[in-house]
């Protein structure tokens, strides 16, 4: 069996985020050399590198905003969210267009909702580099432990967030809005919160994983999909304060 398919083999999930022990069994199994091998600080470059693609692309769905770029940037980068998941040897030409794609969607919903409440873009972007912050402080200083058990917690319960919003999207399309997500209610406020605090606790899985990646000695393309990991959080963090922020403004 070649190199190419032990590598598939290891790597291919139906969930987005790998498992600390896919990290272990990647170094172990598979002789890499050094220039091969996945660094701490590759995957913090690809990352300022993927963020700078993102943030191009929605200047221009920001500057022109069209429903075609919005809609199909976030369906497109959902649906490149699962290839690489299933194809994670191909991070480094599926991360770049998911950035691209992702960023079609950051820039026409930060268009819509700057259009729509004044100074909540500069507000959601201040508590997303907040939550972020906070998070590296938390993982640096071991507050919270990033355990087998806390991830895969973290991993179910951002399924089940997943699951919710399918539904709620569905719905939506026949004009049923559930409630306690839609509407200025404590409950609500309760549910997200709850939701944008498992977002943020899912961070610590993105730092978890460019740590183990190195001191495992993963292959290099998971610099790429370690990076895209982080972005894809990074992304949902904002779009939920965004949401929050646009409904509890909306009330006032």
């Amino acid at each position: 069996m070649n190199t190419r398919s032990r590598t598939r083999g290891i790597f291919q999930s139906s969930n987005p985020y790998l498992t600390e022990e896919n990290f272990k069994k990647s170094g172990s199994e598979i002789e890499y050399a050094d220039e091969d091998r996945m660094t701490v600080t590759g995957a913090v470059n690809k990352t300022f590198l993927l963020g700078s693609i993102l943030l191009a692309a929605a200047a221009v769905s920001f500057t022109f905003t069209s429903p075609i770029l919005t809609w199909g940037g976030a369906i497109g980068g959902l649906i490149v969210v699962f290839l690489t998941a299933r194809k994670v040897e191909k991070a480094a030409t599926y991360a770049p267009l998911y950035s691209i794609l992702e960023g079609f969607f950051i820039g026409g919903i930060t268009a819509m909702y700057a259009a729509a409440f004044n100074g909540i873009v500069l507000q959601a972007v201040t508590l997303t580099f907040a939550v972020f912050f906070a998070m590296l402080a938390i993982y640096k200083s071991g507050l919270i432990k990033v355990t087998k058990s806390f991830r895969s917690g973290i991993m179910m319960a951002t399924f089940g967030i997943f699951i919710l919003y399918m539904v709620s999207m569905v719905l939506g399309f026949f004009g049923i809005q559930m409630p306690f997500l839609h509407q200025a209610t404590p409950l609500t406020l309760i549910i997200s919160l709850g939701i944008l605090a498992i977002a943020a606790l899912n961070l610590l899985l993105d730092f978890d994983q460019f740590e183990k990646g190195e001191e495992y000695g993963a292959p290099i393309h998971m610099e790429w999909f370690a990076a895209m990991g982080l972005l894809i959080t990074l992304v949902w963090i904002y779009v939920e304060i965004l949401r929050i922020l646009a409904i509890f403004t909306s009330r006032d």
